[in-house]
């Protein structure tokens, strides 16, 4: 178990058993899954087993990135696709909201069943290439969370960071290597991301690897 594991889990009221994490279910879908995620009971309270295999930021919890969002904290979601990861955030940000954006039409009717009953989602259909085409629905937020496999990932996620990051609030982006370049090794593509965010202005807090759980991924948090 990473040593940053057990702080992390009591900042966002996660639970752990063995060696998998759990987050607290949504009050209006006690006994709902949204995907194959196992259900159990803790301290008269149902918890929703949170797959790593299938949520980047549950394997990036998992090997040590430690990150502070509230109950009430707004977020904005770029790449949400069908919900996976927007659903156990969802279970956080109790009192928040989740400003989810995905630009396919087929992906976004999963968000859009699981807004009907979680009513802290909203599902935006959008491309997060052009951030102001959304501006009259999502205000300032306290994350930014981004997982877009395109090669231009860095600038899309810096476009939104200046348009909705709050000041001295963070952002957490996923990196697919390949996504950058096929022809460089992983570590390269990584430090060309981290280059480009900060030359405009972003602060590198941390870089955390998704092995075993996804290849050449890592996950990339700054604040502004």
């Amino acid at each position: 178990m990473h040593p940053n594991l057990m702080k992390q889990l009591e900042i966002l009221g996660l639970y752990k058993n063995k060696k998998k994490i759990f987050t607290e279910n949504h009050e209006n879908c006690i006994g709902v899954k949204i995907y194959n995620e196992k259900l159990v009971k803790f301290n008269n309270k149902q918890y929703r087993s949170w797959n790593p295999y299938r949520s980047k930021l549950a394997a990036a919890i998992l090997n040590g990135l430690t990150f502070q969002i509230n109950p009430d904290s707004k977020i904005l979601y770029l790449g949400a696709a069908t919900g996976t990861t927007v659903s156990h955030i969802s279970d956080i940000v109790k009192d928040g909201i989740i400003y989810s954006v995905e630009n396919s039409a087929i992906a976004i009717k999963g968000l859009i069943q699981l807004s009907e009953k979680r009513n802290n989602i909203i599902p935006i259909l959008e491309d997060a290439n052009h951030p102001d085409r959304y501006g009259s629905i999502v205000s300032n937020v306290d994350l930014i969370y981004q997982d877009i496999s395109q090669r231009n990932q860095a600038q899309i996620f810096i476009s939104n960071v200046e348009r909705y990051l709050k000041k001295n609030k963070i952002g957490i982006l996923m990196v697919k290597a390949r996504s950058i370049d096929v022809s460089l090794k992983p570590s390269k593509a990584y430090e060309l991301v981290c280059k480009e965010l900060e030359e405009n202005g972003l602060k590198i807090k941390d870089k955390i690897d998704l092995s075993p759980y996804e290849k050449d991924h890592t996950a990339i948090l700054v604040s502004i």
